[in-house]
């Protein structure tokens, strides 16, 4: 396989870095293939591609959702440049396969691929496709979907779940603890609504549930706000904390009897860890995509949801005291969840890479 080279384009976020870095690797070091991706300099991936020992090539490209006129010309601007360097790119890297992972350089990634009649993979971990795999869904090669009803807009789509570490799919379920355990958790910055809010309630919560204990990753800008808004909130210190950004994420799902979380990619690790969970979508995410991810965990009866618009302390107070004190309703939550995991993700994404890759060279 040392002779195959694939191209992964994307980013912007660790929902779309993440999973990229994590199929490049395993692609890279269990099958011998050469990785090359393609980013933009807006993206974490400037970072951390570069840092995982992959060579990044920036393109120009943006968003065209959710912002304003200026953003949306610049990027219709920007986006047949985008397509160009990205053809130069394919002439010259020549890979067999091209995969997109959604964020601002798959796109232009994979229109040239697309017209460079090169294979393509699409990878879509929400339930609603983003604007670029709307676009190109039935005309990519074939895609890689974590819901079932997602494969519809898609040619050759198979439901292979999300790649998560093998450490949280190991996560035995939580037994009875007289300690219960509330991780709230938001990506790499943290969500502005659960720094506000939480610290309102948290002495509350505290009285409320006995033996209760937090950990709130609040992002490392909020970082001091929000622990000094904690500290005044008159709560137990001994029993929250409040970290920037949490780097041992295996071990505090394993502790956690409820999570507090958006709905983007962290669902399937909420899914793979087995727990109960109140979500609280982005409001602003591209196509409300956080909410419908939210409301196929609600309706298999693995989650429950609150919008952010009905976010209030008192709403927020209610819907967790109500899980943490029902033990029998967050455990079958929680086997719910667990049931609509889906171990083995990164191993099929990566098949289908190569399946792909051995027909072109074919």
């Amino acid at each position: 396989m040392a002779a195959l080279r694939v191209m992964i384009a994307g980013g912007g976020t660790g929902g779309h870095v993440m999973p990229a870095l994590a199929i490049g690797r395993e692609l890279r070091d269990k099958h011998g293939v050469e990785v090359r991706f393609i980013g933009t300099a807006r993206g974490i991936e400037q970072r951390l591609v570069p840092e995982a020992g992959f060579l990044l090539e920036l393109v120009r490209s943006g968003q065209l959702k959710n912002v304003s006129l200026m953003t949306r010309m610049r990027t219709m601007f920007d986006l047949p440049l985008g397509v160009l360097r990205c053809m130069s790119l394919i002439r010259e890297f020549k890979p067999q396969v091209v995969l997109g992972v959604g964020g601002y350089a798959s796109g232009p990634a994979m229109i040239a691929a697309v017209l460079k009649r090169v294979p393509t993979l699409a990878y879509e971990p929400n339930a609603v496709p983003g604007l670029t795999n709307k676009w190109l869904g039935k005309r990519v090669s074939a895609a890689a979907v974590n819901f079932a009803q997602t494969a519809q807009y898609f040619r050759n789509a198979e439901v292979t779940g999300v790649p998560v570490r093998p450490e949280i799919f190991e996560i035995p379920a939580r037994v009875h603890s007289e300690t219960p355990r509330l991780l709230v958790t938001a990506g790499s910055n943290g969500a502005l609504v659960f720094n506000e809010t939480i610290p309102k309630i948290v002495k509350s919560l505290l009285d409320a549930v006995p033996g209760l204990t937090i950990v709130h990753q609040s992002g490392v800008r909020r970082l001091e706000q929000t622990r000094t808004e904690f500290a005044a909130s008159g709560a137990d210190a001994a029993r929250w904390s409040v970290e920037g950004f949490l780097t041992d994420m295996p071990a505090q799902y394993a502790a956690a009897d409820v999570v507090l979380a958006r709905s983007g990619s962290t669902v399937a690790e909420i899914c793979a860890a087995g727990r109960a969970s109140l979500l609280v979508p982005f409001a602003a995410a591209a196509d409300d995509h956080q909410r419908k991810n939210a409301e196929v965990l609600v309706a298999a009866g693995a989650a429950e949801m609150l919008l952010q618009s009905d976010v209030t302390p008192e709403s927020l107070y209610v819907a967790l005291v109500s899980l943490l004190t029902d033990e029998p309703r967050r455990t079958e939550m929680a086997a719910r969840a667990k049931s609509l995991a889906r171990p083995g993700a990164l191993e099929r994404i990566a098949a289908m890479v190569l399946q792909l890759a051995e027909k072109k060279k074919g």
